[in-house]
């Protein structure tokens, strides 16, 4: 059976950082039709250069001041992926070129749907959201959180939009940034245990290229048997821990250490600081 066509609008894509040509990557799949195309703006004309293929309009605000305001112009989606300190200048600058039913989609953290809100005209539409980087192999987890002049149908046209690169889960913006320190933080905390493990590998005679292929393997593997299978993760934890084996001493220690305790403290700090940043 042949996979069924995502159909959206003319979007616009300011901010072609990792997280906008991961985004920019899902848009570009066969399996999406962007009717009236996609436009793209960031800074420098040589990164605009690279992304002028496929269909892709690409500008430089170097070379093009009013790129930004160029892009929105007829756009149904307009993504702001720029860093966060940056977002109240870019909205002054194009609130008065956006189309008057325009769903303008934050992807920049610490960003309040409110404060969007404020900056842009009544009759656009805001959604929040807060992809992670696996987006950039199409296996990112997004949250995504409706604003108050957002209807069903247009987070529904959003939460499309990012199934392009992974799969979506929608929450009131009060959860979004404790979302963002599970999934948004949380390859994060996979590539520091793979660092951890990997040291512990060294340490026990492997070389540094042994280490990484036993490591990196194994991680890859278990989250592609639990992806493939109907277990929780703690039923297959189970399945490999023979009692009185090996597995079941080192998992021991481990619980010893409170990782519980440790993954709490971890998400709270993350979570803390994600205020911090909403208030400025």
């Amino acid at each position: 059976m042949s996979e069924s066509v995502v159909e959206l609008p003319k979007i616009a894509i300011l901010g072609a950082g990792s997280m906008g040509r991961a985004i920019l990557s899902g848009l570009l799949k066969p399996s999406v039709h962007v009717d009236g195309g996609i436009v793209v703006t960031n800074r420098s004309a040589r990164s605009a250069e690279s992304l002028a293929e496929n269909g892709v309009t690409s500008l430089a605000t170097e070379d093009h001041p009013g790129a930004n305001r160029t892009a929105v112009t007829g756009a149904g989606i307009v993504l702001i992926a720029v860093k966060p300190p940056m977002v109240p200048d870019l909205l002054a600058e194009i609130a008065d070129a956006l189309e008057p039913d325009a769903i303008v989609v934050s992807v920049a953290a610490g960003v309040p749907v409110s404060r969007f809100e404020e900056l842009l005209p009544a009759s656009v539409a805001v959604v929040r959201s807060m992809p992670n980087t696996p987006a950039i192999v199409g296996k990112a987890v997004t949250g995504v959180s409706a604003g108050t002049r957002s209807s069903s149908e247009q987070v529904a046209l959003v939460r499309e939009l990012f199934e392009t690169v992974g799969t979506v889960v929608e929450v009131p913006e009060s959860q979004l940034d404790a979302l963002s320190t599970i999934s948004g933080s949380g390859p994060a905390y996979v590539f520091y245990l793979i660092e951890q493990l990997t040291a512990a590998a060294i340490s026990k005679g492997f070389t540094p290229e042994q280490a990484a292929e036993l490591v990196e393997g194994t991680f890859i593997g278990a989250a592609a048997l639990l992806d493939a299978s109907d277990a929780t993760p703690e039923q297959l934890r189970i399945q490999v821990t023979s009692p009185k084996g090996t597995t079941e001493r080192a998992v021991a220690v481990l619980q010893d250490a409170d990782l519980e305790s440790v993954f709490d403290r971890a998400t709270d700090a993350a979570l803390a600081r994600a205020r911090e940043l909403a208030a400025g």
